[in-house]
C-alpha cells in the first residue's frame, strides 16, 4: 500500500529583537542572558567620528560637527542595518556613560531609528539579573549626555587641528597638542622646575635608646623646656647636647595612652583604582583600563557560564547599591565574624566635582573569590580582581583599633619623644591593608619613672625636592584639579608618553627636550590651553551641559572665540625653533662623514649629517655593563620601545632576541640559577627573581 506524502507546513521565522553593544566579548555575554527572541551584535566601538583629513567643523553653522563612517567600519555597519531591518524591535545597550550614549545616538542616526522611542538600556555590571532589570526600564537617549560628549569632541578637534600645524611649522612635522595632555604635561614640567630650583636645607636629628630596667626602646628629640625645636644646624644639636649629662637618669613625663581608630578606605574610583594598580602591582594605567574592561565585560566561569566579574570601571563615585553592602554584610558575618562587619552600611564623601552617575568600582558578588577564581583567570586579571574585591569588602568592615602610648623624656629642659603603637583589632586590614603599620612596643612607661640614656646618634639630613610624577601620582593630580574625567586618564597619559613629551625612567615621568619646547609655546602663546584653573572649570561647564543646565555650542562658542584671537597672533608671532643636532663622536660606516645626534618622533638616534644623500641611522643605546644572560657574548643594553617604554635587549640582536622588561644585574638567582633584575620600590632598589622565589630587600637610607 503506497504511503501518503507528508505536507511540507510552512512556518514563519519568528523575528527576533536586537540588541547592540559595544564589544564582541559583551556581546556573547549579553546574548546568554537574554534567551534565544534576542540577537546581540557588537558595533566595535564608534561608528562614526569627524574626518581624519580635515577639521570636520562647519564655524559658521554654530560649530557643526561634520560626522562621516569610521574607515574600515563598513562592513560593520552593513551588518548592523542588515540585522535591523530582520528585527522585530532594536535596542541600543552601549555602555553607561557619555561615550556610549554618544555610540547609541550614532547608531541610532545610522540605521534611521526613532529618536523619540524607549531603545536605550543600561546597566552598571554585566550579570543575568542585572541586564534582565535593565530591559524592563528602556529610555530615550540622553540628549544631554551626547551633547557634553559632541562638545568635548568638538573642543578637542580645534585644539589639536589648530596647534599642530604651528607646531609643524615652527617647531618639527609630527608634532601635536591637545587640551587635556598640554596641562598634563604642564604638571610634568612644573614639577622638573620645582626639582631644578630647588635649594636643600640642612637640619639635624638626635635619635636616642633608653632603657627601663632591662628593657630598651627608641626615641627622638624633641624640643626644649615644652616647646618643639627644630635643628638647623650641628651647632644646635651641640648646644642640646651639652644640657644633658648621660650618666644621670632622665624622668619619664606626659605619658599619655589612647586608643586609635583607623577607617578603611572608599571602594575605587577609576583614579584610585589605577593609583593603587600602579602603586602595588606596578600595572601602567592603560593597562589596568584594559584589564578592567575584561573583567567588566565578563570571563567564562565554566558550568556559570560567561559573567561580567566588576561594575563598571569609569566612575568618579564612591557610592555601592545597598543591595551590594547587604551582601558584603552577609559574606562578612559568615566567614570573618560579626564582629568584622561594619555596624550599619558606610556611605563614603565623594568629590565636589564627582558627576556620580555610577557606583564605584565594586565585584558584581563577593561571594565570587579571588581564590575561587584562580583558575580561570590570568594572572593579570586575578591580581587586578583581588585588588578590587579586597578594596570594596574592607570598606565595608569595621576600623582597624591600636593601643597607642606617647611619652616624653625630659632631662635639664631637654625632651625626647617616644611613641609606641600595638595593633589591638585588626578589622578591615584583615582583608585590605595600605598602610601596612607595624607593632612598635614599649615599656610598661608611667611618669615618674627614671630611665636611662644607653645610645645617642646624630645625623645630618637635607630637605628633598618634591619626587616627580609617576603614573599613579599623576592621575591624583589631575584629579585633585579637576582636570579630565575618569574615561580620559588612561589615554591622556598614554599621549604624552607617545608623542615623546616625557619619558619613563624606572616609574618616574620625566619630560624631555620636545615636551619642554612644546609647553613653552603653548604656555607663552596659549595661555588658557595650559592653564590648569582654566581647563578643570572648562570640565565642569561639560558637566553642566550633561545635566542639561547649558547648551553645548554656548560652552564651545565661550571657548573658541579668545582661543582664536591667541592662534592669529601666535601664527605671526611664533619663532622658528631650531633644535640643533649633537655631534656623536664618530664618522658614518657607510659615507665617512660626521654622525649626528638627531631628536626624532621616538627620542633621540644616530643619523649621517649628510642626511638626505646618506640615510644611516643608528639607535642609541646604553649598555649598563652586563654581559647578556641567554648568549653570554653580547651586552645588556637598554633600549626604548615604541611606546617610549624603557627595556634590555642584547647588543648581538638580531642573532640573540634576549629581552627584559627589568634590569638585569649581571647575578644569578642561587635558588634556580635565573637571572636576577632590580625593580624600584619606596624604600629604593628591590633585587629578585622573576620567578618568584628569591628576593633581596632594600637597605635602609639611614638619611631618610
Amino acid at each position: 500500500m503506497p504511503t501518503k506524502a507528508k505536507s511540507k507546513s510552512k512556518t514563519k521565522k519568528r523575528k527576533k529583537t536586537l540588541v547592540i553593544v559595544e564589544s564582541p566579548a559583551k556581546a556573547k555575554t549579553i546574548e546568554k542572558y537574554l534567551g534565544r527572541n534576542y540577537h546581540v551584535i557588537a558595533s566595535k566601538g564608534h561608528i562614526r567620528d569627524l574626518p581624519k583629513s580635515q577639521m570636520g567643523i562647519d564655524f559658521e553653522d554654530n560649530y557643526k560637527p561634520k560626522y562621516i563612517s569610521i574607515r574600515g567600519k563598513g562592513d560593520t555597519i552593513k551588518e548592523l542595518k542588515s540585522e535591523a531591518k530582520k528585527a522585530k524591535e532594536v535596542y541600543l545597550a552601549s555602555d553607561p556613560d557619555r561615550e556610549g550614549e554618544a555610540i547609541a545616538w550614532h547608531v541610532a542616526h545610522a540605521l534611521n531609528l526613532d529618536e523619540n522611542a524607549k531603545n536605550r538600556v543600561t546597566f552598571n555590571e554585566v550579570t543575568k539579573d542585572a541586564v534582565k532589570e535593565s530591559f524592563k526600564h528602556p529610555r530615550t537617549i540622553d540628549m544631554d549626555t551626547v551633547d557634553a560628549q559632541q562638545a568635548r569632541r568638538v573642543l578637542d578637534r580645534i585644539v589639536g587641528y589648530s596647534l599642530s600645524p604651528i607646531l609643524w611649522a615652527k617647531v618639527k612635522k609630527g608634532l601635536s597638542a591637545g587640551r587635556v595632555q598640554s596641562v598634563a604635561l604642564k604638571l610634568v614640567i612644573d614639577r622638573e622646575k620645582e626639582i631644578k630650583n630647588f635649594k636643600p636645607k640642612e637640619y639635624w636629628t638626635i635619635d636616642a635608646e633608653f632603657a627601663k630596667d632591662k628593657e630598651k626602646f627608641k626615641s627622638a628629640f624633641y624640643g626644649v623646656d615644652g616647646k618643639k625645636t627644630e635643628l638647623p644646624n650641628i651647632d644646635a644639636v651641640k648646644e642640646v647636647l651639652a644640657k644633658i649629662d648621660k650618666k644621670k637618669d632622665f624622668i619619664v613625663e606626659k605619658v599619655v595612652s589612647r586608643q586609635r581608630r583607623r577607617q578603611p578606605a572608599a571602594p575605587f574610583t577609576t583614579s584610585t583604582m589605577q593609583q593603587e594598580a600602579n602603586k602595588r602591582l606596578g600595572y601602567r594605567t592603560r593597562r589596568t583600563m584594559s584589564i578592567a574592561q575584561q573583567l567588566y565585560e565578563g570571563i567564562s566561569l565554566g558550568k556559570q557560564g560567561t559573567v561580567g566579574l566588576i561594575t563598571y570601571m569609569r566612575t568618579d563615585s564612591k557610592r555601592t547599591s545597598p543591595v551590594a553592602q547587604q551582601e558584603a554584610s552577609k559574606f562578612l558575618h559568615e566567614n570573618y565574624g560579626a564582629e568584622f562587619a561594619a555596624k550599619s552600611q558606610r556611605h563614603f564623601k565623594n568629590q565636589e566635582d564627582a558627576q556620580d552617575a555610577h557606583e564605584a568600582i565594586r565585584p558584581t558578588s563577593v561571594y565570587r573569590t579571588p581564590e575561587s577564581l584562580k583558575d580561570v583567570l590570568t594572572k593579570e586579571q586575578y591580581r587586578l580582581y583581588k585588588l578590587i574585591w579586597s578594596r570594596f569588602l574592607a570598606s565595608e568592615m569595621t576600623p582597624a583599633v591600636y593601643d597607642t602610648v606617647r611619652a616624653d623624656i625630659v632631662q635639664n629642659g631637654v625632651i625626647f619623644r617616644t611613641t609606641g603603637s600595638k595593633m589591638k583589632f585588626a578589622g578591615f586590614t584583615k582583608v585590605y591593608d595600605n598602610q601596612q603599620e607595624k607593632n612598635v612596643e614599649l615599656p610598661d612607661l608611667q611618669e615618674g619613672d627614671q630611665v636611662k640614656m644607653t645610645k645617642s646618634d646624630n645625623k645630618q639630613h637635607f630637605t628633598l625636592p618634591p619626587a616627580r610624577y609617576t603614573e599613579a601620582s599623576l592621575v591624583h593630580a589631575l584629579e585633585e584639579n579637576g582636570v579630565g574625567r575618569p574615561s580620559t586618564y588612561a589615554p591622556t597619559i598614554d599621549t604624552i608618553q607617545r608623542r615623546y613629551y616625557v619619558k619613563l625612567d624606572g616609574r618616574s615621568i620625566v619630560p624631555t627636550e620636545l615636551g619642554e619646547i612644546v609647553d613653552t609655546l603653548v604656555e607663552e602663546f596659549f595661555p588658557d590651553i595650559a592653564n590648569v584653573d582654566y581647563t578643570a572649570h572648562l570640565e565642569n561647564e561639560l558637566d553642566e551641559v550633561e545635566d542639561g543646565k547649558k547648551q553645548w555650542v554656548s560652552v564651545v562658542d565661550e571657548y573658541y572665540q579668545p582661543f582664536k584671537k591667541e592662534l592669529n597672533k601666535a601664527d605671526s608671532e611664533i619663532q622658528k625653533v631650531q633644535i640643533k643636532d649633537e655631534p656623536a663622536g664618530f664618522n658614518c660606516d657607510i659615507c665617512g662623514a660626521p654622525m649626528v645626534i638627531k631628536m626624532g618622533r621616538y627620542g633621540k638616534f644616530y643619523a649621517c649629517s649628510r642626511f638626505p644623500d646618506c640615510r644611516n641611522t643608528k639607535p642609541i643605546v646604553k649598555k649598563i655593563g652586563v654581559v647578556c644572560p641567554k648568549c653570554g657574548k653580547g651586552e645588556v643594553v637598554e633600549k626604548k620601545s615604541r611606546r617610549n617604554r624603557k627595556f634590555y635587549g642584547c647588543s648581538r640582536y638580531p642573532e640573540c632576541d634576549f629581552v627584559s622588561w627589568d634590569k638585569p644585574i649581571g647575578r644569578n638567582c642561587p635558588n634556580d640559577g635565573h637571572f636576577l633584575v632590580e625593580k624600584h620600590s619606596k624604600k629604593g632598589p628591590v633585587i629578585l627573581c622573576p620567578n618568584g622565589d628569591y628576593r633581596e630587600e632594600p637597605q635602609e637610607n639611614e638619611d631618610k
